[in-house]
């Protein structure tokens, strides 16, 4: 710390941050045994929730062993990385002692360190958050037989203990890799972002496959075909849709936003090294720290205070909004009172970075409501695609489809606001384009860095959602009365609500914090060769279009063998459930249906998928970045976030607005006569909606997230290899000619129909 030259304030006040993110990580704690002293109910309900957690584990034990080998490989990639170019003068400056030998050594080791450290926390998150959400679900299930408040402020809190958990973990680990590295901490953190973003990409492409097979599975035989309730006990597949909303929403979700949270920190620090060496402020480093440690405090108060009336009826969306406002309100205000203290004497004055970090809070509220109003039960575009059930199933999904598209406009639309918000910020600061472009730069990464500042109100509010949703089908499984069931299916509604609102608060800190990321490649560019930049990125020279259109069809593949294996495993589902209901006294409900199978075969759908769509996601951009350089590969970022961001948005909005919509008919008086409620013609049109937007908001959407931002960190580490080894062109095209080999294999490999699955083991 003191080769940083800080004050004795400024070391005090990253010692404080760390102290900060330890009391978040207890608040985790606290409430973790709050939720754990709730009583769990009857037998029957804990047969169900013992099945639930045994499927869950066994799927994330499998998943680990597989990706395992491939850390093990990047890990050594990203330390031997340090060798193929010199240190960075930051790196002379944090040790200067060292000869470049030991440099490479320690900042190698430095950097494998903080990857296996971010991949290990994004686990540690991913995992600890699912068992917290599998604990939580009986005991929803127990306080909804007693009153609506208990039930919300558990399943809530549950939740808490996830977010509390990304964002103490995510504060530490970047707080400790700046404590030790100082000035060269983005060597390092670039490490700690990929690992983290790397684990999250296949949390969520593991989780969500595994997920939608088993929910599309179990919806079009269960209900359409046999017309049984959801989360019937006679359907085989119930079990595995439990399960699958745990891996997919709990597990995956909370990985994915504590990867943005990494994600924001590693570009700020990048861009704010970039304005320290034009300034001498040490301030561009430390503030970031400090809004996060501010983040951590007002999420703590934000979310203990969700609450709803006495009784056994409630509004669970106003009390959750409540929390999420109450939290923002605290953040903003404190954000003006450090911006004031201690950005006063940077260039620009303290105004500035205040506005540039509020602009995120406003954004992350912005995006809520517009994500509320596209697939809420009370919102316009829902109760169309409900007025499409009249007609059909084909109505249905045209009307979803127009919705999704529409809400992919208007959310793009608020980002681009929110990046131009901060070029008018830092408009003017100074005379040189390329220090002004730095400035705008580190005003967009502080946009992300206050976007995310509500991120335990963020992945509460997420692993609300299949809490809840577990707790209802736990209570339809076990009969409980009408009057809890009534509870849990409202709290399931609005857990699909606050589902779609965190996804789309996701997705675009994606590409905030792409865009963040962008300028960071640009500037690291320019630090290797100033000539290489000079002129920026112009998409009027060829090859940077050519990049731009390679970059754009990127999500689309992705998204593409992402859907085709939810396809492919949920016609498995669909054949192995309608097998088991010909199996003598299971639709009469006298005989025990083979949950496992299920299980089993939606676990080895899953980790087919896992390498293959990951290694499209690194390989890419260095097959582009080796066969058509730098610039081209700029351009290819580009594609890569405009397109992924519509994508995801589209798919994400889309499959929110249909299950909401299937809510709306389930929630009527049943009669099949008028067509009304479960069983009607307009039901089982519903159904087919929320089963064509289930792969779409859970599988494909959510993991264009971390797969924009993987991609983005490869072009980051690969940038300046690119151009100090740009003469040896033959050589280079090779090795782009021989990826480009193996990503045809995966893809195929992707696309090969599965084989019959014989065990029936978990």
């Amino acid at each position: 710390m003191s080769m940083m030259h800080l004050t004795t304030a400024e070391t005090i006040s990253v010692w404080v941050v760390l102290v900060i993110a330890l009391v978040g990580l207890g608040y985790a704690i606290f409430l973790r045994r709050q939720v754990l002293a709730q009583p769990t109910g009857t037998t029957a309900m804990m047969e169900v929730w013992d099945a639930i957690r045994t499927g869950a584990d066994a799927y994330l034990g499998r998943q680990l062993r597989s990706i395992l080998p491939f850390i093990a490989i990047l890990t050594v990639a990203l330390f031997l990385s340090v060798y193929i170019v010199p240190p960075t003068l930051e790196a002379h400056e944090r040790f200067p002692t060292l000869t470049d030998d030991q440099l490479k050594m320690v900042i190698g080791l430095g950097r494998a360190g903080a990857f296996i450290m971010g991949a290990l926390f994004s686990l540690i998150v991913g995992q600890v958050g699912m068992r917290m959400a599998v604990q939580a679900n009986v005991r929803v299930a127990q306080a909804a037989r007693k009153s609506f408040n208990g039930a919300l402020r558990i399943a809530y809190r549950a939740g808490t203990v996830t977010g509390m958990l990304t964002d103490g973990l995510g504060l530490f680990g970047g707080t400790i890799i700046f404590i030790i590295f100082g000035v060269a901490a983005p060597d390092a953190l670039l490490g700690f972002g990929f690992g983290g973003t790397l684990l999250a990409l296949f949390m969520r492409v593991g989780g969500g496959i595994y997920t939608k097979a088993a929910d599309v599975g179990a919806d079009l035989v269960g209900k359409v075909e046999q017309d049984l309730p959801e989360d019937d006990p006679r359907n085989a597949a119930v079990i595995a849709d439990l399960v699958g909303d745990n891996v997919g929403d709990c597990a995956g979700m909370a990985a994915d936003i504590f990867e943005s949270y990494e994600v924001t920190i590693v570009s700020a620090l990048i861009l704010g090294l970039a304005l320290r060496s034009l300034t001498g402020n040490n301030e561009w480093l430390i503030y970031p720290l400090l809004v996060r440690g501010i983040g951590v405090l007002s999420s703590m108060f934000g979310t203990y205070i969700v609450k709803s009336e006495p009784g056994m009826s409630g509004d669970a969306m106003s009390a959750i909004f409540r929390g999420f406002l109450t939290s923002a309100a605290i953040s903003t205000v404190l954000f003006g009172i450090v911006a004031f203290v201690y950005m006063g004497n940077v260039p620009g004055g303290w105004v500035r970075p205040f506005l540039a970090t509020a602009a995120g809070v406003l954004l992350a509220i912005v995006i809520d409501r517009l994500t509320d109003h596209f697939t809420g039960t009370e919102g316009t575009p829902v109760l169309e695609i409900k007025r499409g059930h009249d007609t059909g199933p084909a109505t249905t999904i045209l009307a979803g489809l127009g919705v999704g598209m529409e809400a992919a406009v208007y959310a793009t639309l608020v980002i681009a606001g929110a990046i131009l918000v901060s070029v008018l910020i830092y408009q003017g600061v100074s005379d040189v384009p390329a220090e002004q472009f730095a400035y705008v730069l580190y005003g967009v990464s502080l946009t992300g860095i206050g976007m995310l500042t509500l991120t335990g109100n963020n992945v509460a509010m997420d692993s609300f959602g299949p809490i809840a949703d577990n707790a209802n089908g736990i209570g339809e499984m076990a009969d409980l009365e009408p009057e809890a069931r009534q509870i849990m299916a409202d709290l399931d509604a609005v857990g699909n609500t606050t589902k779609a609102i965190t996804k789309g608060i996701a997705i675009g800190s994606a590409v905030i914090a792409a865009v963040a990321l962008f300028g960071s490649f640009l500037t690291d560019v320019s630090r290797v060769d100033a000539q290489v930049l000079a002129q920026g990125i112009r998409v009027s020279v060829p090859i940077v279009f050519v990049g731009l259109l390679i970059g754009g069809t990127v999500p689309w593949l992705f998204s593409s063998l992402a859907i085709k294996a939810v396809a492919r495993a949920a016609s498995q589902i669909v054949l192995e459930v309608r097998r088991q209901f010909r199996i003598p006294g299971i639709l009469e409900g006298t005989a025990k249906p083979d949950y496992a199978r299920p299980v089993a075969i939606t676990t080895a759908a899953a980790q087919k998928e896992l390498i293959n769509l990951a290694w499209l996601a690194v390989a890419s951009p260095i097959i582009v970045g080796l066969a058509l350089g730098v610039e081209a590969l700029g351009g290819f970022l580009a594609g890569v976030i405009v397109s992924g961001q519509l994508l995801a948005v589209f798919m994400s909005d889309a499959g929110g607005a249909w299950d909401n919509a299937k809510k709306i008919i389930e929630d009527e008086p049943t009669d099949p006569a008028n067509n009304l409620g479960k069983g009607s013609e307009r039901h089982k049109a519903s159904v087919v909606g929320d089963t064509v937007g289930d792969p779409l908001k859970d599988t494909a959407g959510p993991a264009l997230n971390p797969m924009i931002k993987v991609i983005n960190l490869v072009s980051l580490l690969l940038a300046p290899i690119i151009v100090a080894y740009k003469t040896n062109n033959v050589v280079l095209i090779v090795i782009a000619a021989i990826l480009l080999v193996t990503v045809y294999f995966a893809v195929r490999a992707s696309k090969r129909q599965p084989e019959a699955i014989i065990d029936q083991s978990v």
